[in-house]
């Protein structure tokens, strides 16, 4: 268990796809006050859509302004295959930015069948992922510290 007062004063950056903004907004609200919440500062960058998120993140973790990243996405199934091929680009784009800067990105991205359980996991309440995504990357920064450099 960690003590989270080694967090307090802990600064993410948090990039967020403007695309998918009415359920994109609540996932930057449950991150933002997830994170205020613990004391902790961020800085928000907004991309237009989560194809671009990998590269935003990448040059935030690059950044020693920040001690983590949180990426903030919804991609939402429609009757085409661009789905996946976002879905799997998205994906791969942020763990390899993650593992190349060695900085957490925590993947914040929303990947539903329906717009309606888009909508559920962006709500205000317990169950938003974007609050997920920060509580994440608030673990994985304090982990980090942990490991003998």
């Amino acid at each position: 268990m960690t003590d989270e007062t080694q967090t307090q004063g802990s600064r993410y950056a948090v990039v967020v796809a403007k695309w998918n903004s009415f359920v994109t907004d609540g996932l930057l609200r449950g991150a933002i006050e997830t994170l205020k919440t613990r004391g902790m500062e961020a800085e928000v960058f907004q991309v237009p859509g989560a194809f671009e998120l990998p590269l935003a993140c990448q040059e935030a973790a690059k950044s020693a302004s920040f001690d983590g990243v949180i990426a903030l996405g919804a991609v939402i199934r429609g009757d085409t295959p661009h789905f996946d091929y976002v879905c799997s680009g998205v994906t791969h784009g942020i763990t390899q930015a993650s593992l190349s800067t060695g900085r957490p990105i925590a993947f914040g991205i929303l990947t539903t069948d329906t717009v309606e359980h888009a909508i559920e996991r962006s709500r205000d309440d317990a169950n938003n992922k974007g609050s997920e995504a920060a509580l994440a990357a608030i673990e994985m920064v304090e982990l980090l510290k942990t490991i003998p450099q």
